[in-house]
């Protein structure tokens, strides 16, 4: 069994300090056995606000898996955004911009959605397509994870698509290749949804979104994220929100994984 802490959207310049003490002090009591830090880690892409995200990535009391934002890449040092874009991420966070973790029971990939020409919408592009169908093509059994900033589906209520372009052809590749879980952040909401995408067969996909973990940007939704139990073949995501003491459940889903994708249960 493994359990997955999904984070998003810390927004360093911008964070909420008793939140941030709150979520270091859960995530040290879960012991999780990942972190997924799906990107933003900033609020302006400066160098101060990047030492704080590195002081806390460190703290962490996990391995983590962490991809860039659109806030990473500065918005209005336009010099910085095209010369450089993710030079300070890539300094002081982290230089792969498609990390992996590997164990027995998980496979994990993030991609780099985010590009200085398209600030706010993300990009994946062919040569990250190729990367996820060669990184998920072995069956092994193992749960298939795939990261991203920006979501590359769409809320189930939301009747506009994904702004992701190249997202819908990376959906159809990663349900080809078997891929279990989508994780993203982005929209500051967290929720979850199953998709099968155009393309990918009849096998469907569980989108996994989180919130802002601990930024004051919370978009008229309270400070969350998501933990994840994986015991293949059953899964069970839970939305944790903040209530102004402590993080809580909001929802709980408990899914089963099947040949055709994942059934609640």
């Amino acid at each position: 069994m493994r359990t997955i802490a999904h984070i998003s959207d810390l927004h360093f310049g911008r964070e909420d300090p008793v939140v941030t003490e709150a979520l270091m002090r859960e995530l040290e009591a879960v012991r999780p056995s990942l972190v997924i830090v799906s990107g933003d880690l900033t609020q302006r892409a400066r160098r101060t606000q990047f030492d704080g995200a590195a002081r806390f990535l460190r703290r962490l009391p996990a391995p983590f898996v962490v991809v860039p934002g659109n806030h990473d890449i500065p918005l209005y040092d336009v010099v910085r955004r095209f010369v450089s874009p993710l030079g300070r991420y890539r300094r002081l966070i982290t230089p792969d911009l498609a990390p992996r973790f590997d164990d027995a029971e998980l496979c994990v990939l993030g991609l780099n959605t985010a590009r200085p020409y398209r600030w706010k919408d993300g990009v994946i592009d062919p040569e990250q397509i190729a990367l996820l169908r060669e990184r998920f093509a072995a069956g092994d059994g193992r749960l298939r994870v795939m990261v991203t900033h920006h979501p590359l589906a769409p809320r189930p209520d939301d009747p506009e698509p994904a702004l992701v372009r190249g997202g819908h052809e990376a959906l159809a590749v990663a349900a080809q290749a078997g891929v279990d879980l989508t994780l993203a952040g982005h929209m500051h909401l967290g929720y979850t949804a199953d998709v099968r995408p155009a393309g990918g067969g009849s096998r469907t996909m569980m989108v996994v979104q989180a919130g802002t973990a601990i930024s004051n940007r919370r978009r008229h939704e309270p400070n969350s994220y998501n933990l994840l139990t994986v015991d293949v073949p059953r899964l069970t995501i839970e939305i944790r929100v903040w209530d102004g003491r402590a993080f809580s459940p909001r929802e709980t889903m408990a899914l089963h994984k099947h040949e055709s994708g994942w059934a609640r249960t």
